[in-house]
């Protein structure tokens, strides 16, 4: 049974990891770094070592939903946004909305929670509204409960961890209730087509659509585009880009950072 299609329907099957929804290259080298810590040689082998160790499918499940994130990741692209996007949107609605897609576990929504906070302490009273989603229940779990080793707050000041975080006494830190109070957790799969959000005035979703094939991309910025505000932007990862089919949907805001403008089509 070396074939990758039955490894497939049983990774669905078993885990409900859709894996349709990943270019099947990315599948392969998913498989293969977990065959080889498993000391395994084909298909066949791994199949049976997942029979025989049921922990492995949890290691396989991260494996494949990997997320590599971090607080404040890409430093210029949160400047563009503390600076420029969230005081105009804030100037002309008195409010933001924001949906953080695939939002993994939890970095940047809090550290979107963060530059609110320091507008909030400035104008007083809430300002914005983060939904935050992922398909992966777990790793949503981990967010909600934003407790985070020592070695993940490396970018952040003193200053900013005294203020937002708590240190526990195994020497972790877990975010405070005023940054968890800005966001709203939820499960969404990106590729039901329907928005994770809607009427929000800014979406930000990085370093995702590179595991998708072309087609869903595409499908993806136009459920970004519908979940958009007039005039809303689309954070994008610093290697995405937009499809030719779909880049008549927004319009360039910042090139260099991937910041776009949504157009009304």
């Amino acid at each position: 049974m070396d074939d990758i299609k039955q490894i497939k329907n049983l990774i669905e099957k078993t885990i409900g990891v859709r894996c349709s929804n990943y270019k099947e290259e990315y599948i392969k080298r998913r498989l293969l770094s977990r065959m080889r810590s498993t000391g395994t040689g084909n298909y066949d082998e791994y199949t049976r070592y997942l029979n025989n160790n049921p922990d492995e499918w949890e290691l396989l499940r991260n494996a494949l939903t990997i997320n590599v994130t971090e607080f404040f990741r890409d430093a210029e692209v949160f400047e563009v946004i503390r600076k420029e996007i969230i005081p105009k949107i804030i100037s002309d609605h008195g409010r933001i909305r924001i949906w953080c897609a695939g939002c993994s576990s939890g970095e940047e929504p809090y550290s979107l929670a963060m530059i609110l906070s320091e507008l909030t302490t400035r104008k007083g009273g809430v300002i914005g509204t983060i939904y935050a989603t992922d398909i992966d229940e777990k790793i949503l779990q981990k967010a909600k409960d934003g407790i985070y080793d020592p070695k993940s707050m490396d970018k952040l000041g003193s200053t900013a961890i005294r203020r937002h975080f708590t240190e526990l006494p195994d020497g972790r830190f877990q975010v405070k209730q005023h940054l968890k109070d800005m966001i709203h957790f939820r499960k969404h799969d990106l590729m039901s087509g329907l928005p994770g959000a809607r009427y929000v005035d800014m979406v930000t979703c990085r370093n995702v659509t590179i595991y998708f094939t072309e087609q869903q991309k595409n499908d993806l910025a136009r459920t970004f585009h519908t979940a958009l505000n007039s005039g809303g932007f689309y954070v994008m990862g610093k290697t995405e880009y937009l499809g030719r089919e779909v880049e008549g949907l927004f319009s360039q805001y910042n090139t260099l950072q991937k910041i776009l403008i949504k157009n009304d089509v």
